[in-house]
């Protein structure tokens, strides 16, 4: 039954290329980060200087894609993404040639590599949600976007790996930005090709910011992304604390990053939930307690069974995330959607772990790192499951919707049969009236 499910998934025409090629596409996220944070490191001798330019690169992403989406959404997603990757594989390949430019051009660079970063998440999400629409039902939909975000989990496990690789090799790291410039291009490409990310989706004008709900989801994207941040740090800050150095930390995260994927795909299986911002609350509550778990490891391998345990319940939550995106959010927006919440993610991110690296070089503990990422996450849950919230509220309003339009097409068949000049009172039981008060 589980993996029938994912065999239908598998089934849906393009579906292997949005699987595999949004998978590929989409390394330069874990990779260009790491590449040009340690290549700039390398030109100047100060990790200052890297982690700036690695900023400019997030920085620069944050304020265009967004926009970028926003342009997808109107005249859809295939030229937009078919331009986006030809220009950041170019600019990717001027950065890995620019070694011993100035430290200024190096920054303007790198922030126009992020500026260029094609929107491939929110495209390939926003298909998603189009190609499991209607009558392929929503147990196909979950099972699509587990297979989606563990895939997408991935990314931070093979994108480091490769970098790494790259450094045993003694080729640098320009090749590593290299790789992260073809992969971004022909993944890219090929899924552009994809019949569904041809046509324009945009009809509305009204702001993103105006959909009832997406505010709240926002900020409990922006809480939780904070609190990765946090555990990002502090892993390896444990792992140095105890001898390990940043070979361990790393392959911590990967442990961390395998949880994750394993629990994605056995809650795409799963019934899917009828109050879906009720399970998201429920889940991002299990994350917190998995972070706070982390405060107790005495060592190493204790830690990397609490990141398995506490790992599992992250993809669910961000298959539950993206559900409900797809929900609450105009269907003509969801690029823009998406991107929104994949951006607010990665700067929350960025803006965790600088919080967590002043946390731990004050304290000189890691556990605090994990205190506060814990503190995040069940913040995050309060959002989310707060009774009368505005994410529930709008969840509530999304599925009243649906249950009315279900109602309709039961009723329909009988309306139908009815004798022309009657209605449909008699045989329905009044459902006439029903019919009038349906928002």
């Amino acid at each position: 039954m589980a993996a029938g499910r994912y065999r239908t998934v598998w089934r849906i025409p393009y579906a292997p290329t949005l699987l595999m090629a949004g998978m590929v596409s989409r390394l330069g996220i874990a990779m260009t980060p790491l590449a040009l944070l340690l290549l700039v490191e390398e030109a100047t001798g100060r990790y200052a200087a890297g982690g700036l330019a690695a900023g400019c690169y997030a920085l620069a992403g944050a304020v265009v894609n967004p926009l970028t989406a926003r342009v997808a959404d109107r005249i859809g997603p295939a030229p937009v993404l078919r331009l986006c990757a030809l220009a950041h594989a170019l600019v990717l390949t001027a950065l890995a040639l620019l070694t011993d430019a100035a430290l200024p051009l190096l920054l303007v660079v790198s922030a126009i590599a992020g500026a260029t970063y094609p929107p491939l998440t929110g495209a390939i999400r926003g298909a998603w949600t189009t190609m499991t629409g209607g009558a392929v039902g929503p147990r196909v939909r979950q099972a699509a976007l587990a297979a989606e975000t563990s895939l997408f989990e991935l990314i931070y496990v093979i994108g480091p790996l490769l970098v790494a690789a790259l450094t045993v090799l003694r080729l640098g790291y320009g090749p590593a930005l290299l790789v992260a410039a073809a992969v971004t291009l022909l993944g890219g490409l090929a899924v552009a090709r994809v019949p569904v990310l041809r046509f324009p989706r945009r009809t509305a004008r009204r702001p993103m910011r105006r959909t009832p709900g997406f505010g709240s989801l926002l900020l409990c994207t922006g809480l939780l992304g904070a609190g990765f941040g946090a555990v990002t740090v502090g892993v390896p800050a444990f792992a140095a604390a105890h001898g390990g150095g940043a070979g361990l930390g790393g392959v911590l995260l990967g442990v961390w990053a395998l949880g994750s994927t394993g629990g994605g795909v056995y809650f795409g299986t799963r019934r899917p939930a009828t109050e879906p911002s009720r399970r998201y609350a429920v889940l991002l509550a299990a994350i917190g307690i998995g972070f706070l778990a982390l405060v107790a490891a005495p060592g190493p391998w204790w830690l990397a069974v609490v990141l398995i345990v506490g790992g599992v319940a992250m993809a669910p939550a961000l298959t539950v995330e993206n559900n409900l995106v797809s929900r609450i959010a105009p269907g003509e927006m969801l690029n823009e959607a998406y991107t929104w919440v994949i951006t607010m993610a990665v700067t929350a991110s960025a803006v965790g772990s600088a919080a967590a690296g002043t946390v731990v070089d004050r304290s000189g503990a890691a556990r605090w790192a994990f205190a506060l990422a814990g503190g995040l996450a069940l913040a995050a849950a309060a959002v989310a499951g707060r009774s009368g919230g505005a994410l529930g509220r709008a969840d509530e309003v999304v599925a009243a919707r649906s249950r009315a339009a279900q109602d309709v097409a039961r009723l329909l068949p009988a309306m139908r049969e009815q004798p022309p000049g009657r209605g449909v009172a008699d045989p329905l039981d009044g459902s006439t009236a029903y019919l009038e008060r349906l928002p």
